[in-house]
């Protein structure tokens, strides 16, 4: 019996389908925003302050954070068989978690440019891949069972 290859030999996701798990992860984590600010509300008084700034970019960062330590997927990820893998093949740490989503954030305000480095990197890296030493695979598809 041929034992499947793990995650190092996977293809790295394409940047097209990079794109449709945003959009997917964006709706989302919208739907997660929107809960996470009507229960502060009564807090907050509807008032933007700091402290809530920083509990939403908590929020986000736990969305994210927590099922990339806990498989590697997220629900957008899942559905387009995207899945985060450390580049040296040991388990994701918190501190791999909060430097992509930090560099994450750096890639959008440089007006995405973090992201479109994947179109000239050899390996499809972004700059949240290169500054936490992860990468985007694509899984194999399931096998089809008779």
């Amino acid at each position: 019996m041929e034992v499947p290859p793990g995650p190092e030999k996977w293809p790295s996701a394409s940047l097209l389908r990079l794109f449709i798990v945003l959009c997917y992860e964006s709706l989302l984590l919208f739907s997660v925003l929107f809960l996470a600010a009507a229960l502060a509300y009564p807090v907050t008084d509807g008032q933007v302050s700091l402290p809530y700034q920083i509990y939403l970019l908590t929020v986000g960062f736990l969305y994210f954070a927590w099922p990339w330590l806990h498989g590697g997927q997220t629900l957008g990820m899942k559905a387009w068989r995207v899945q985060l893998v450390s580049r040296d093949g040991e388990p994701l740490t918190w501190q791999q978690a909060l430097l992509r989503f930090s560099m994450a954030i750096v890639s959008w305000l440089a007006l995405g440019m973090g992201f479109f480095w994947a179109l000239v990197d050899k390996q499809r890296r972004t700059w949240h891949d290169w500054a936490s030493n992860t990468r985007m695979v694509l899984r194999p598809k399931p096998s089809k069972r008779k």
